[in-house]
């Protein structure tokens, strides 16, 4: 089974225009997802960023963190919220020169594998999956999971049939019975999980070592020549992560981050319960930006590079975190 070359595919040209991008100081773009309700959204569609940054922001919904670098790197997009450190680590091990400007949520337990009930397959007689097809979004932070929960168990991944499907195209698979394993996060976890069960729980990965979270990103080209703007973005994302975490705002901010997310109140919130939004001052604590990011996203690189995913990692993920604009925003 060769990821390297799916994986390197999709960010080889992208690296090669990442040193230039054409800003447009008037409008911005931002890309996130949908399905993945966050505190900003409601700031979004408020209008508090446009206001906040004075020029028009735009925001365009992605289906996989490896589109958002290849849109970063084109210069189609600006900056990227929540997007997954895998993905990025990729992109930064290619060569593309992408920064991480805060922690964007941190949730174990909303992404994961689910393995299909028939096949009556837990944590016990994992190595069953040997020689099972799986659907697993190359390059992502869902990919990342995979590969180190297989490798906890003894299977080896090459005997596995492994297919690259965003998220909602896995979890419809794996509702029809077209594969026997399903990664992703958000509501396509959710979905899956009506048809299988998972092999270990966000406590257990978090032990084993898999942190699970996402960054804002983006082109240090861009944030070098926009550092205010950029600031003042993670400003209001910290504000409106700051209104949600009073369950007074709640009840007003919960219908316009469902509607904007595409999802019913019910399955927003008990996705938001399992997510946790760091304040500003623990971003930029030794347990995240201060140190720990990069160490976690050397690790990854050399997960990816063990799998044959990338050829190679950087010697340090220490000049892919810029913490400047974050600090900024605080003062």
């Amino acid at each position: 089974m060769k990821f390297k070359t799916k994986l390197m595919s999709a960010v080889a040209g992208a690296a090669m225009l990442a040193g230039s991008q054409a800003v447009a100081l008037d409008e911005i773009t931002v890309g996130y997802f949908q399905e993945w309700p966050m505190p900003f959204e409601y700031a979004k569609v408020k209008g508090t960023y446009d206001e906040a940054l004075g020029v028009k922001v735009n925001w365009r919904a992605f289906g996989s963190g490896t589109e958002m670098s290849a849109a970063m790197a084109s210069g189609d997009v600006h900056l990227s919220v929540s997007q997954g450190i895998p993905p990025f680590v990729v992109a930064a091990s290619g060569g593309q020169d992408l920064q991480v400007l805060d922690v964007a949520v941190s949730y174990a337990d909303n992404d994961n594998c689910v393995v299909a009930e028939a096949l009556e397959i837990d944590g016990s007689n994992a190595a069953e999956l040997a020689g099972k097809k799986v659907a697993v979004p190359l390059g992502t932070a869902a990919h990342y999971g995979f590969l180190k929960q297989m490798s906890h168990f003894g299977v080896d991944v090459g005997s596995m049939e492994v297919v690259n499907m965003n998220p909602p195209e896995g979890s419809a698979a794996i509702a029809q019975g077209a594969v026997d394993m399903f990664c992703g996060w958000g509501g396509s976890l959710r979905r899956a999980l009506e048809h299988g069960n998972t092999l270990m729980t966000g406590a257990e990965k978090t032990e084993l070592g898999i942190l699970v979270f996402d960054a804002t990103t983006g082109p240090a080209g861009f944030i070098a020549e926009n550092g205010d703007l950029v600031a003042k973005f993670l400003k209001v994302t910290a504000d409106a992560n700051a209104m949600w975490a009073d369950e007074a705002n709640q009840a007003e901010m919960l219908p316009v981050i469902a509607k904007d997310a595409g999802m019913d109140e019910k399955a927003t919130m008990e996705t938001m319960a399992t997510f946790t939004f760091p304040t500003t001052e623990e971003q930029l604590s030794e347990a995240w930006l201060g140190g720990n990011a990069a160490t976690f996203m050397k690790g990854v690189a050399d997960v990816f590079v063990e799998a044959k995913s990338i050829d190679a990692a950087l010697e340090s993920y220490e000049g892919a975190v810029n913490a400047g604009p974050l600090k900024a925003s605080a003062m």
